[in-house]
C-alpha cells in the first residue's frame, strides 16, 4: 500500500496494532523483563549497570542510538533538568532533556522508578517506537508520519519543528517547502513556516490528522514523480511529475493548496 493507504489503515486501527506489537516475542520478553526489574531501581548506577534496562528505557524515549555513551547518560542525569544550565538542557537534542525528566533522580531519588511515567509509560513509549520502527522497515514515510503524530503535542512553534530534522521533513514535505530553505537564516526559516501553517493547528486531533494524511499524500507524489516520466502535474505551486490516480485523488480530497495548513 502507498504511505496515504497505510497511514490512513493504521490510525483506525492504531490501539489493536499497538497490543500485536506488545504481543511480538522479543517486545514481550524485554517488556517483562523491564517490569520485573525496574522497581528494584534506586540510583542512576543501579539503573546504568543493567544493560537491558537501560537498552529499553532509552529506545522507549528515543535514544536508543545512544544506548553505548553511559558516561553521558549518567551526567545527563545527575545533572537532571531544573538547572536551566544542566547538561540535560544544554545538549542540542531534547530527547535527553526528555529522558532525564522522566527518569529524575535529581529530584526525586529513590522513588523515581515508582512514577507510572517510569513504569506504564516508559512501556507504552516502547510499544510505541517498536511501532514505528517496524513500520519503518517497509516505508521510512510511514514512519515519519508515526513519529510526528507522537511528537505533535510537544510542537509549540516553528522552531520546535526546526529543531528537529524528523519533524521539519515532514513539514517541508507536506508545505511544498525546498530542503534548500534549510541554509536560510533562523528567522527566515521561522517565518516561512509561519507563513504556511499554524503551528497551534497541530494540538488539534482532526487538523493534526489531516496534515499528516497530507504529509503522506506529498511523499507519496513525490516517490511516485521520481520514479515516473509521465508529464509535470502542477499542484499547489510546486511540480510534481506522474502522480497516478489514486494519489491525485487523494490530494485533491484533503484540499491541498499554496497556503497555510489550517
Amino acid at each position: 500500500m502507498d504511505t496515504f493507504t497505510s497511514f490512513n489503515a493504521l490510525t483506525r486501527a492504531l490501539p489493536t496494532t499497538l497490543a500485536r506489537t506488545a504481543k511480538q516475542p522479543a517486545v514481550a520478553r524485554e517488556t517483562a523483563y523491564y517490569q520485573a526489574k525496574i522497581g528494584d531501581v534506586r540510583t542512576i548506577e543501579d539503573l546504568v549497570k543493567d544493560d537491558r534496562l537501560l537498552t529499553y528505557a532509552m529506545k522507549a524515549w528515543g535514544l536508543e542510538d545512544m544506548t553505548y555513551a553511559k558516561g553521558l547518560v549518567k551526567k545527563v542525569l545527575q545533572g537532571g533538568v531544573d538547572d536551566p544550565a544542566s547538561l540535560a538542557n544544554r545538549l542540542s537534542s531534547g530527547r535527553f532533556r526528555e529522558f532525564a525528566s522522566v527518569f529524575n533522580f535529581k529530584s526525586y531519588g529513590k522513588a523515581t522508578t515508582a512514577f507510572d511515567k517510569v513504569q506504564k509509560g516508559t512501556v507504552d513509549n516502547y510499544i510505541r517506537q517498536q511501532l514505528e520502527k517496524d513500520s519503518g522497515d517497509s516505508s521510512p514515510a510511514l514512519q515519519l508520519a508515526l513519529y510526528f503524530q507522537r511528537k505533535a503535542p510537544t510542537i509549540k512553534s516553528a522552531l520546535n519543528i526546526l529543531a528537529d530534522k524528523n519533524l521539519l521533513t515532514v513539514v517541508q514535505t507536506a508545505l511544498n517547502i525546498p530542503s534548500a530553505t534549510s541554509a536560510s537564516a533562523l528567522d527566515a526559516q521561522i517565518s516561512l513556516i509561519n507563513q504556511k501553517m499554524n503551528v497551534a493547528d497541530l494540538q488539534n486531533p482532526a487538523k493534526l490528522q489531516k496534515f499528516l494524511q497530507r504529509f503522506a499524500a506529498m511523499a507519496d507524489a513525490t516517490s511516485s514523480s521520481a520514479s515516473s516520466n509521465a508529464s509535470a502535474i502542477i499542484l499547489g505551486g510546486g511540480g510534481f511529475s506522474g502522480l497516478n490516480g489514486d494519489i491525485l485523488m487523494s490530494i485533491q480530497k484533503l484540499h491541498l493548496g499554496a497556503g497555510p495548513c489550517r
